[in-house]
């Protein structure tokens, strides 16, 4: 009896799909982790709103720069995404607490799906646990 494991070959417009979401999302990302550290007027502007020391911002900007790395690593992109998510609900709260417009409230969750979606994509072991899509 032959015995066929066969794997799912992902087309290639699923992999362009996975290639350009990550690009946007490292490149937002890295803007928001750099905006934690340079602290510009906006930045500032929002951790008085929120009623977050703004002594926490760098801090943060280092745990997202820390966190890109990791989810950049293929090994360790899924860990990374169990501690972004961690954070980006923080943020949903904070947010919330704040009485922050709906946008800013929701903009966690949405950046949430954007850096699950391409791992997702191209991990079949994630898949498998979540099947998702077909």
């Amino acid at each position: 009896m032959e015995s066929a494991v066969t794997r799912p070959s992902s087309s290639a417009a699923v992999v362009w799909t996975g290639r350009i979401i990550t690009a946007v999302v490292v490149l937002f990302w890295l803007f928001d982790a750099v905006g934690h550290i340079m602290k510009p007027a906006p930045v500032v502007d929002a951790f008085v709103r929120q009623g977050v020391p703004l002594q926490m911002a760098p801090i943060i900007g280092i745990l997202q720069l820390v966190l890109l790395a990791a989810y950049l690593t293929p090994r360790l992109s899924v860990l990374a995404l169990v501690l972004e998510t961690g954070y980006l609900g923080g943020a949903v709260a904070i947010n919330a607490r704040a009485l922050s417009p709906t946008f800013e409230v929701l903009f966690p969750i949405i950046f949430a799906v954007l850096v699950w979606a391409p791992v997702y994509l191209r991990n079949e072991r994630l898949r498998a646990v979540f099947p998702v899509l077909p």
